[in-house]
C-alpha cells in the first residue's frame, strides 16, 4: 500500500481522509519513510522533523475523527522550499550567513495559508544560496540532483520541491519564481509548476528581488495546483503588492477545456536554439490542443531577448541581498553569487531606470499580444537536464545561468501567469515540459489548458526508476 499512497495526488488524499480510508498519520508516516529511503540519492531536503511532522498529522487525524477537518488540505503533506518562514523550523536559504534563531517564530504569506488549511509540513527543501540561480547547490546543503538521474540537475532554485514530488516524498511543495525558478525544475524533474501572476498570491517577507519574484505550487497534476491555489491566493495583508482577492475557484474553473481558445504557438520565441527533442516534443503537444479544439497559430509574440534587462534586474536584486553583509559573511557564501552581486553593485542608477522601462515595454507588448491570443504555448526550456553541480552544460557558451532559461525570465519581467506541464522525455529518459504563458490574472485560463492537455496526454502514471526501486 506505500506505494500507492506515494504515488496519490492531494486530491485523492483529501478523498481518501474524508471516508477513513486513509489517516493523515499513515500518510505522514509513508512520505517521511520515503524521503529516508531515496534522497540520499537528490539532496531534496535540507530539513526532516519526523517528530513534528508526525505530532501536526496527529492533530489533523483527531480532526477528521471529530467530524472537523480544517480548510482545503487537512493533513496533506507539503514540501516547503527553505526560503519561506516555517515558525517551528528556522529557515537558512541554503546560507551560513542567516541566524537560525532569527527566523524561528514566524509565518510567511504562503505558509500562514497553508496553516489555516491543516496542512502536515514534511520538511525544508534545498535551494541555492538565497535562491539566486537556476540550478541547486549551496554551501550548507551541497548539490540536488535530478529524480530521473541523479548524474542530472534537479534544476532551480526551487530543485528541491520538485524532487520531492517527483519521488513521491509529498504530493505537493512551495516553489519561488524570480527567473523560472518554479517552472526550471518543474521541466527538468517532470511535474507541473505554476508562476502565478505577480500579485495574485501573497508573499510576504517582500523579495529582494522586486517584482520579478513570485510564489506558488509545484505539484504532480494540475489539478492539484489548482487546489494549492485556493489556499495559496488567499488574502494576507502584509504583502502590499498583492491584489485585491478576487476570490477565484480554480477547481471549479478547470472545467471547460480549451474550445474556442485561440493559442500562439512559438517553438522558439523567434531567437532562441532549441533541443530538436524538446522541439519535437512540444510540437505534437500543439497538436493535441490542436484537437481538443483550441485554435492554435504558430506566430512568435515579437520582441527581441530581453536578457540584458533581466540581468540588471535579477542581480540587482541578488545585491540588495546581501548589500548589508561584510566581508567576513561573503566569504562563507556561494562565490558566483558574490561575483555577480558586485559586478551589479557597480550599476549606475540609469542602468537600473533603463532596465525598469524595458521591463514596461515588454509588459505593453504582451498586454496587447494577448488582446488577439488566449495563450502562448512554448517550450518550458530549451534543453533537459544536464550534469548536476554545473550552472550551465558542460561547452556552453556563456557562464551564467539564464542563458538557457530564455523561455522563462522574460514573464517575469511581464508579471504574467506561466505553468510548465510535462509534455514527453527525450531518448536519455529526462522529462521534457511545455509552458503555457497567459494574460496577468489569467491563471484560470492557463490552469484549465493545462488541465486539458494533461487529461488528453498523461504522463502521470510515469515515475522516476527511483520512486520504486528504493521499495524493492
Amino acid at each position: 500500500m506505500s506505494d500507492e499512497i506515494l504515488a496519490m495526488t492531494a486530491m485523492q488524499l483529501r478523498a481518501h481522509f474524508s471516508d477513513r480510508q486513509l489517516s493523515p498519520v499513515d500518510v505522514a508516516s509513508a512520505m517521511l519513510d520515503q524521503i529516508e529511503r531515496v534522497d540520499s540519492h537528490t539532496n531534496g531536503f535540507c530539513l526532516v522533523d519526523r517528530e513534528t511532522s508526525l505530532a501536526l498529522a496527529r492533530e489533523s487525524e483527531q480532526r477528521y475523527s471529530a467530524g472537523t477537518p480544517q480548510g482545503l488540505l487537512d493533513g496533506v503533506p507539503v514540501a516547503v522550499k527553505d526560503v519561506f518562514l516555517t515558525p517551528m523550523w528556522p529557515t537558512l536559504k541554503g546560507s551560513h550567513t542567516v541566524d537560525p534563531q532569527s527566523t524561528l517564530g514566524k509565518t510567511g504569506a504562503c505558509t500562514a495559508a497553508l496553516a489555516r488549511h491543516g496542512y502536515v509540513p514534511i520538511g525544508k527543501t534545498t535551494t541555492p544560496e538565497l535562491g539566486w540561480k537556476g540550478v541547486t547547490d549551496n554551501p550548507v546543503d551541497g548539490v540536488t540532483n535530478n529524480p530521473w538521474n541523479p548524474e542530472k540537475t534537479s534544476g532551480g532554485s526551487s530543485g528541491g520541491s520538485g524532487v520531492a514530488v517527483a519521488l513521491g516524498m509529498a504530493p505537493m511543495a512551495l516553489g519561488t519564481d524570480a527567473g523560472g525558478s518554479i517552472r526550471i525544475p518543474a521541466a527538468f524533474c517532470g511535474i507541473v509548476g505554476l508562476k502565478p501572476s505577480f500579485g495574485e498570491v501573497p508573499h510576504w517577507p517582500s523579495s529582494p528581488f522586486g517584482t520579478l519574484a513570485h510564489a506558488g505550487p509545484m505539484t504532480w497534476t494540475v489539478e492539484d495546483c489548482a487546489l494549492m491555489m485556493n489556499v495559496l491566493s488567499e488574502a494576507d495583508h502584509r504583502d502590499t503588492n498583492a491584489v485585491p482577492r478576487r476570490n477565484i475557484d480554480y477547481l471549479a474553473e478547470l472545467r471547460g477545456g480549451v474550445k474556442g481558445l485561440k493559442i500562439a504557438y512559438s517553438p522558439n520565441l523567434g531567437y532562441v536554439d532549441v533541443d530538436p527533442e524538446v522541439e519535437a516534443a512540444v510540437a505534437e503537444a500543439a497538436k493535441v490542443f490542436a484537437d481538443l479544439g483550441a485554435e492554435v497559430v504558430r506566430v512568435d509574440p515579437g520582441f527581441s531577448d530581453p536578457l540584458a534587462a533581466f540581468g540588471h534586474l535579477f542581480y540587482g536584486g541578488a545585491a540588495n541581498a546581501i548589500r548589508d553583509l561584510g566581508p567576513k559573511k561573503r566569504a562563507l557564501m556561494d562565490p558566483e553569487l558574490i561575483k555577480v552581486s558586485e559586478k551589479a553593485a557597480r550599476l549606475s542608477m540609469l542602468d537600473y531606470m533603463g532596465a525598469m522601462n524595458e521591463s514596461m515595454a515588454l509588459r505593453e507588448r504582451m498586454a496587447a499580444f494577448h488582446q488577439k491570443y488566449d495563450l502562448l504555448l512554448t517550450p518550458t526550456l530549451p534543453l533537459t537536464a544536464f550534469k548536476t553541480g554545473r550552472e550551465v552544460p558542460e561547452d556552453w557558451p556563456s557562464t551564467r545561468w539564464p542563458t538557457w532559461t530564455p523561455f522563462t525570465y522574460p514573464f517575469n519581467m511581464t508579471g504574467q501567469p506561466g505553468l510548465s506541464v510535462p509534455c514527453g522525455f527525450d531518448s536519455k529518459g529526462l522529462p521534457i515540459g511545455l509552458q503555457l504563458v497567459g494574460a496577468r490574472f489569467n491563471d484560470a485560463v492557463v490552469m484549465r489548458a493545462g488541465h486539458a492537455y494533461q487529461q488528453a496526454a498523461p504522463l502521470t502514471g510515469r515515475r522516476p526508476a527511483l520512486f520504486t526501486a528504493a521499495q524493492e
